[in-house]
């Protein structure tokens, strides 16, 4: 893990690079263009909105209480997704030139993380919409989304590095995601339901640990479980150590496999 963060950090002009590259390509051809950043969590929160509102999901400003939960779990999904193919979709770059292949799945994390940044002034004018203001509880913001994105990151080194061999692994992964959306307490809360799920939907479910961590920070402005993130941390910690191993191993047969 020290090898791939200090070659991360020696090739940091190159990952910031192609990351603002991705940034502008992404609507490039839109005739909206960066305005899909805002648009489309906004279009998902409405949906959303709408069908929990007809499954009866009820909770006070409940766009702003979905948006909150909706904006990091976009960022977790779409890294995921795309980062799977991060390494097998860029046979370009890794048979032409020596190219440091743990760049890639890393512009996805990076990119993915810019376009969440980028959307948290829409949800601070969602929630100034239904007069809730920030509060001091938003210092433990930049604590949860960097143990988030160590966790995404973690996991799309491990899911790229078998994509390679194996190419099913990419739409295994998506149907995992979407999978876990309904699983993950965001169109619902946890708040209400029978204690089994209060207690092992956080423990099973990292993304359910850090979104209700989030609503603690914007919606309901308290101090979030600090144990639970700690230990989320740790897991996701020990988890990038171990995912980083496994893609240095298979790191020198990128090249053939793609």
């Amino acid at each position: 893990m020290i090898r791939n963060l200090r070659e991360i950090y020696q090739y940091r002009a190159l990952l910031f690079t192609m990351t603002a590259r991705e940034l502008k390509a992404r609507y490039r051809a839109s005739v909206l263009g960066f305005l899909w950043t805002f648009l489309n969590p906004t279009l998902n929160m409405l949906v959303f909105a709408v069908v929990g509102q007809l499954m009866g999901a009820w909770q006070p400003k409940y766009p702003f209480f979905l948006f909150v939960g909706q904006l990091p779990w976009i960022y977790f999904a779409t890294s995921i997704i795309a980062g799977a193919s991060a390494i097998s979709d860029r046979r370009d770059l890794l048979t032409k030139v020596r190219f440091p292949a743990q760049v890639l799945p890393s512009v996805v994390v990076l990119t993915n993380l810019a376009n969440y940044m980028l959307a948290l002034p829409l949800l601070l004018a969602l929630g100034l919409f239904f007069g809730d203001f920030p509060t001091w509880h938003v210092v433990y913001f930049l604590p949860v989304v960097l143990l988030q994105t160590v966790l995404t990151l973690a996991i799309v080194y491990a899911v790229s590095a078998f994509n390679v061999n194996f190419r099913d692994l990419q739409h295994i992964v998506a149907n995992v995601i979407t999978m876990m959306f309904f699983l993950t307490p965001i169109i619902w809360t946890v708040q209400g339901k029978p204690d089994w799920v209060q207690k092992w939907v956080p423990i099973l479910n990292p993304m359910a640990t850090f979104v209700i961590a989030y609503r603690d920070i914007f919606y309901d402005h308290r101090v979030p479980d600090l144990q639970a993130i700690a230990a989320w941390g740790g897991v996701s910690l020990l988890l990038l150590w171990v995912t980083s191993l496994i893609f240095e191993s298979r790191r020198e047969e990128f090249a053939e496999l793609v």
